[in-house]
């Protein structure tokens, strides 16, 4: 890898390859771990200028795949040819030097350095024994402005980013490598509408280039909206590889679950019914949101939609007495009440699926058992003998697929990791759960359990907060949707609004101000 030069492009601007000719072709990859097989005998063909999805159920294989390729794992029968020539990575470095960058879905950036640090960590430019400093920051601006990366300073530390924020410093910093092949995992999981259609254009504008892209995701709009081809895995093999233009999304899923779904957001269970106000808000603000109110009916799924930064999850902290409301009045049930902190927040009956369940949802070396019974443990400790008893028939329900009870919570899919904490935040018996993005970087699988344990819980009579930045989702299932701008509640809509009422909402623009722009 060389630094960069003061005439070396931040991102490709050549064409590397004739579009549509084959830069990379894997056969016959295999990859055992402890005598488990986790890929087998998978063929992948990248052709430049073209997007390949690589879709599945987690445990797929997908990781897996991405990870030979990028140089972290070796697989153990299989080839990989790069421009005809057999390539054979032992390390991530290697594989950047014949240009393949990769981002993680598991950022990989350190909090306390600079955005430009991160991106030339290895490689800064120097002027003698120092680093130059303002060449490599001017390097960055370029690169940013290139990607068309709008609010980001090379010199902003990372731990003051946002998730979306640092998502896109791991794309600039794969995209800083002169790159031929860029695979990405999950990139939009923690990006709002607005940042998802940014990405896009980073996208089209690297396939421009002759750039192939290996696209993961698990949102199949992307997929569709992106992709020239598809593969499909399952439990570790290769089901199909075809034209996106061939597949819709009902046979994706087929291919992908092996077997259908007739609805990806199932109807109210039979006998469900909206009953008295769980919680209301009146004038609610703190330093994050202002002049909230709102009503949560027993029943009910209250759908809360925004672009990032418009105060969502700041709502559902101070709900949750994170950081509480210091204007306004609370009510939870027919008492008005001031929750402080977490813990009054659950005895109050109050749950909080948190967006980033490995940051704030999970002790990720700790079981699955230690992990379901913390919130009990922590809150009502004298419950926890019935807790212990209850978990297992949580996981049996929630479909939790383990080894066993002491199995390391860090070592199952994002799909079970995500049915764990709902499990642990279930046994508290919570009367209100607020839930902060609940599918997000899961299979479709995974988010259809989710979708029919939070019916279940709406016909037992427990009300919903959803937050959610899959416009689709949040429609599918709220029975009202609340948007949100600026911190401040911009309107109310009915359950099955069109994703246009959403976004008009959410960005204060009108179609016609759209079409001028």
């Amino acid at each position: 890898m060389r630094p960069p030069t003061e005439t070396a492009p931040a991102v490709p601007t050549a064409d590397h390859s004739a579009p549509g000719q084959v830069v990379l072709r894997a056969r016959s990859l295999t990859k055992s771990f402890v005598g488990h097989t986790v890929l087998s005998d998978v063929d992948l063909e990248l052709r430049a200028g073209e997007v390949h999805g690589l879709v599945g159920e987690n445990g797929a294989g997908k990781s897996t795949l991405m990870k030979i390729l990028a140089g972290v794992h070796t697989a153990d029968h299989g080839t990989v040819e790069l421009d005809g020539q057999m390539m054979s990575f032992h390390h991530p470095l290697q594989a950047q030097q014949a240009g393949i960058s990769t981002v993680f879905q598991e950022f990989n950036l350190l909090p306390e350095r600079t955005v430009a640090e991160n991106i030339w960590l290895g490689r800064e430019p120097r002027r003698g024994p120092l680093v130059d400093v303002k060449r490599m920051n001017r390097d960055t601006q370029q690169l940013l402005d290139d990607l068309g990366v709008p609010g980001l300073r090379p010199d902003q530390r990372v731990r003051s980013l946002s998730v979306a924020e640092q998502q896109v410093v791991e794309i600039a910093k794969a995209v800083s490598f002169d790159a031929r092949i860029i695979s990405m995992d999950e990139p939009t999981a923690a990006l709002a509408t607005h940042e998802v259609e940014l990405l896009y254009g980073i996208i089209r504008g690297l396939t421009a280039r002759g750039v192939a892209i290996l696209y993961v995701s698990h949102r199949l709009k992307e997929v569709f909206d992106l992709c020239d081809t598809i593969t499909v895995l399952k439990d570790g093999k290769q089901v199909a590889t075809r034209p996106a233009g061939s597949l819709d999304d009902a046979e994706l899923v087929r291919l992908m679950v092996g077997r259908s779904i007739a609805s990806f957001f199932p109807d109210p269970v039979e006998g469900t019914e909206t009953g008295a106000p769980l919680l209301e808000l009146r004038g609610a603000g703190n330093g994050y949101v202002d002049d909230v109110s709102l009503t949560l009916r027993a029943g009910e799924i209250l759908g809360i939609a925004g672009l990032q930064g418009s105060g969502r999850t700041e709502l559902l902290e101070a709900l949750f007495g994170v950081r509480g409301f210091t204007r306004g009045e609370l009510r939870v049930g027919d008492k008005v009440v001031r929750l402080r902190s977490p813990r009054s927040a659950v005895r109050a009956g109050l749950a909080l699926v948190t967006e980033d369940r490995k940051a704030t949802g999970l002790a990720l070396n700790q079981s699955i058992l230690d992990n379901a019974l913390g919130p009990v443990r922590a809150v009502f400790p004298g419950r926890t003998g019935r807790a212990r008893r209850e978990v297992p028939g949580l996981f049996t329900n929630l479909q939790v697929a383990a080894r066993a009870m002491d199995q390391e919570v860090q070592f199952l899919s994002g799909g079970n990791q995500q049915k764990v904490v709902l499990a642990g935040w279930l046994a508290t018996e919570p009367r209100i759960v607020l839930m902060d993005e609940p599918t997000r970087g899961i299979d479709v699988g995974a988010k259809h359990a989710i979708y029919e344990l939070m019916r279940v819980l709406t016909r037992e009579g427990v009300g919903i907060v959803m937050v959610s930045s899959e416009l689709p989702e949040i429609i599918g299932m709220a029975d009202r949707i609340l948007v949100m701008r600026d911190g401040r509640v911009a309107g109310e809509l009915p359950a099955g609004p069109s994703e246009e009422a959403v976004l008009q909402l959410a960005t204060g623009v009108t179609p016609t101000e759209q079409e001028r722009a």
